[in-house]
């Protein structure tokens, strides 16, 4: 036994101990019998969800094993839980972002931005971040660091160090790629799986629907400001060298994507359809008297074509086998189980009784609030999975905005955006383990630049929250 599979069994066997201890405890005063319960299902999931003792897909399937021992539920009303059309979107984007690497056309608009970067080391920095950010809003976050993250240290590495090729650049470079991915994946919907996750909590806890264009409205400006921040913040914590650098040499680094494959010719149209559907669409029609497509249907839709639309090679676009192995099936229970604990927190009771106990936050402004709830959040993302966090906190959150009287959505987006935002640690994201990873970057360089986008960020996520919401 490794002492990793002791780690876990040890903290497998604690919560089963707490999950009997408090199942033998009297509930609260003012909390039902089903409620307590539910409180000890979640505290359950939420320790084991932030020490992975168990893989996340496998925690999520406790609410159908636990709620229906318990007597809350029938099985059949908690397995009904585990349902959202956003698992739609989940599914459909990620069989198009699947299309998107397979056929190279991520690689294409990276070169195609960063071959265009202002020639000096800062220049080269921001158009890194910037190609990073834009890429992570269709790909995943993780995708996107390793796709990126090659490139940056073939380009650094071949900087002479007159020219700012310096282990300062480097390091910048490495801690940009990561930030931008975590960053950019928060622009829209399908950015990170962590945002879908939030989002249907949040429908299924508040009633509130988060669509794309929604989620655009303020994952966009938050990237707009944040991307310019994290890389000012590189500038001075890594000492990145002024300076210029030979346009000539960056073209040599860069060389050319070389022309367009039929294969990507033919993809293109789809990604159009894919950006009509969820942008143009949900617009034009309710003026013209037809309802909107839901963005699930949409990326299904797309996605279906992917498999019909032939490819040069022979098949679609998109092989089934190549699908059944890159697309993360196990997000999908991991999704399901943090909606059918959210439902359940709601109608046991559990989340009145909480947001009951915390109405004495409700005489603090509803930034306070939120910059409490962020930081919490962000502090707890250091050293937990991006989509534990989000599916052990948001119903949580979802009861605080109910109860306290302030505005749901602002605060709901903004923890959801502070599930991604960790930038301190390698565990933080994937993103940032694969950074540390590189060797170009210290501990205490992450810490230290980390420690100062997460102060900034805190600062800007509840600032662009309620700004984007108050327009609304």
């Amino acid at each position: 036994m490794t002492a990793d599979h002791a780690r876990r069994l040890a903290v497998a066997g604690a919560v089963a101990l707490l999950f009997g201890l408090m199942r033998l405890l009297p509930p609260p005063e003012g909390l039902s019998g089903a409620a307590w319960a539910v409180a000890a299902v979640a505290v359950s999931m939420a320790i084991l969800w932030l020490s992975e003792a168990l893989p996340l897909a496998m925690t999520s399937a406790l609410p159908f094993l636990l709620l229906p021992l318990t007597g809350v539920m029938a099985p059949a009303e908690v397995a009904a839980l585990y349902w959202s059309p956003i698992l739609f979107l989940v599914l459909g984007g990620a069989l198009v972002a699947t299309a998107v690497e397979t056929h190279g056309l991520h690689r294409r608009l990276a070169l195609a931005i960063v071959r265009r970067a202002p020639a000096s080391p800062r220049g080269l920095l921001a158009a890194f971040m910037v190609a990073t950010a834009l890429l992570s809003m269709l790909v995943s976050n993780t995708a996107t660091a390793l796709i990126m993250m090659p490139v940056a240290l073939a380009a650094m590495g071949a900087l002479p160090e007159r020219a700012g090729g310096s282990r300062a650049l480097a390091a910048a470079a490495v801690l940009g790629i990561a930030y931008a991915a975590n960053i950019g994946g928060l622009g829209t919907l399908v950015g990170t799986p962590t945002n879908a996750i939030s989002a249907a909590i949040v429908e299924r806890s508040l009633g509130l629907q988060l669509d794309f264009l929604t989620w655009l409205a303020f994952g966009v400006p938050l990237v707009l400001l944040a991307i310019p921040a994290a890389w000012a913040i590189l500038l001075w914590v890594c000492r990145v060298p002024g300076g210029r650098i030979d346009p000539a040499m960056l073209h040599d680094l860069f060389g050319e994507a070389g022309p367009m494959g039929p294969d990507e010719r033919r993809l293109l149209p789809l990604l159009g359809l894919l950006l009509l559907g969820w942008i143009v669409l949900p617009l034009l029609l309710p003026t013209l008297g037809l309802p909107a497509p839901d963005d699930g249907m949409v990326a299904m839709g797309v996605a279906l074509l992917l498999f019909l639309v032939p490819s040069v090679k022979g098949g679609g676009l998109l092989d089934w086998q190549v699908a059944k192995a890159r697309v993360p099936w196990d997000i999908l229970l991991l999704f399901g189980g943090g909606l059918a604990l959210a439902g359940a927190i709601t109608d046991s009771g559990l989340a009145a009784w909480l947001g009951l106990r915390m109405q004495a936050l409700g005489g603090l402004h509803p930034m306070l609030l939120a910059l409490a709830v962020v930081a919490v959040v962000v502090v707890v993302t250091e050293f937990a999975s991006n989509v534990a966090a989000a599916s052990a906190f948001m119903p949580v959150v979802a009861a605080i905005a109910l109860e306290t009287g302030n505005a749901p959505l602002p605060l709901a987006m903004a923890a959801a955006f502070a599930a991604t935002w960790g930038f301190m640690m390698p565990s933080g994201t994937p993103p940032n383990a694969i950074a540390f990873a590189t060797g170009r970057v210290t501990i205490s360089e992450m810490v230290r630049a980390g420690a100062l986008v997460n102060l900034v960020g805190t600062v800007l996520i509840v600032l662009v929250c309620f700004g984007v919401a108050a327009r609304l």
